[in-house]
């Protein structure tokens, strides 16, 4: 079912999609869903020019003979399409579940607009339920590990931080060679003030907290597809 749901909500948005458009492909179950969309309205004809949001997203989309671009080619995005690992009623993000959040970010802020694509389970009143994915440098690993703990008190949170592996149990590696610390905080009271917070942290690279950058939201559930914000709307 979540599945149907997930496919429900990516082509939902696969609608806002245009001839012509530059468009940010985002990384994770869902958005695959859209990429598979994409992919076949490009071979019916569709002319769009992409930029990926990871290397698993790439490999996706020039499967499909969908036309890739980079940011360096192609710096100003009109749509970015992703999903969400946790989102609420004002389009306040995590992401970084598929060790992604990065380049999602940065494609992100590229764009005019980001839909966000999810299950209606995804929505939550307060951030924090799925962990928070801050991406760091490996040097200095446990000096940054304490700093980021640190600025997590210093915005009222608190939590265990837990370094992302592999199934076979190696240290997992993000497509720029970082490493994930996942903080498990339950609940994030005050989002903006934590995401400040581990801005200014040295060896931090980047946190999944999304703010101010999605405009719209596609949320599938049992009653059809439900959206939040304005999807013809641009960041301003």
């Amino acid at each position: 079912m979540s599945e149907d749901l997930k496919k429900a909500a990516a082509l939902a948005a696969l609608e806002l999609v245009q001839p012509g458009m530059r468009l940010g492909l985002g990384t994770g179950s869902t958005a695959k869903h859209f990429v598979d969309g994409l992919g076949a309205k490009v071979t019916a004809g569709l002319d769009v020019i992409c930029v990926a949001t990871s290397e698993a997203t790439q490999a996706q989309a020039l499967s499909l003979s969908i036309a890739m671009s980079t940011l360096d080619e192609t710096p100003e995005l009109d749509l970015t399409v992703d999903g969400a690992d946790e989102l609420d009623t004002g389009l306040r993000l995590i992401k970084g579940g598929g060790a992604a959040l990065l380049r999602e970010k940065i494609v992100a802020a590229a764009s005019k607009r980001m839909i966000v694509i999810a299950d209606a389970g995804k929505q939550v009143e307060t951030l924090g339920r799925f962990p928070l994915p801050i991406e760091v440098v490996p040097f200095g690993l446990e000096a940054t590990r304490r700093a980021v703990a640190a600025a997590i008190a210093s915005s009222g949170a608190h939590g265990e931080l837990k370094l992302r592996q592999r199934p076979d149990g190696s240290t997992l590696l993000t497509d720029g060679g970082h490493y994930i610390l996942d903080a498990h905080l339950g609940r994030i009271e005050l989002p903006e003030v934590l995401g400040l917070a581990l801005n200014q942290v040295p060896g931090v690279v980047e946190h999944g907290l999304f703010l101010g950058l999605a405009t719209a939201a596609f949320l599938a559930g049992s009653d059809g597809v439900r959206v939040l914000g304005d999807p013809a709307g641009e960041r301003r």
